[in-house]
């Protein structure tokens, strides 16, 4: 009976997200798209502690290629998401739905590894299993490296967010600046 009622909180919690429109998975089209490596002409290091970024601001220029290597130095699972403030709260809820579903832990991105998504209405982005591999984000375990290439194609008010339930709130935040 437990494992029943834990699919079907699971099955309430996937149905939330999946009434949500996925506006966010495409909506960093609006100011960039899945950079090359061979264009990065810098590479900007990022390190995430439990609720913090260093550094909080980050400098970029429109049509400029960036490597961001994002080292977790922290105890619990993080995320480096470049977006709006809007996109941001949509995927808090997206987040929130996967980690209520258990696909998630606090520790681990890979808390169901290789199960069967494909089910799961508004969860798997059309492929069998669960990614986490938009352009503008990256999700990190404690103690890994993890490594994203993004081309800014146009200057946007943007930040970057870790949207792992209650991390934003307590202040896992940072600004992107556009420079000329």
């Amino acid at each position: 009976m437990r494992l029943v009622t834990s699919l079907a909180v699971a099955v309430v919690a996937l149905g939330a997200v999946a009434a949500q429109p996925a506006a966010a998975d495409s909506a960093y089209e609006a100011f960039g798209a899945r950079g090359r490596a061979q264009d990065a002409k810098r590479t900007v290091d990022i390190v995430m502690r439990d609720n913090s970024y260093q550094p909080q601001r980050i400098q970029v220029r429109a049509g400029e290629t960036v490597r961001f290597r994002v080292r977790n130095a922290g105890e619990l699972l993080h995320e480096f998401n470049i977006g709006t403030a809007a996109m941001h709260r949509q995927h808090q809820r997206e987040m929130q739905a996967m980690f209520d579903s258990g696909m998630m832990s606090a520790t681990s991105k890979d808390a169901m590894a290789g199960m069967d998504h494909s089910r799961m209405a508004g969860m798997n982005h059309g492929a069998a299993t669960m990614g986490h591999d938009d352009p503008n984000a990256v999700l990190v375990n404690p103690g890994q490296t993890g490594e994203m290439v993004f081309k800014f194609t146009r200057a946007a008010e943007l930040e970057f967010a870790c949207n792992i339930p209650g991390h934003y709130e307590s202040g896992m935040v940072g600004n992107v600046v556009f420079t000329r």
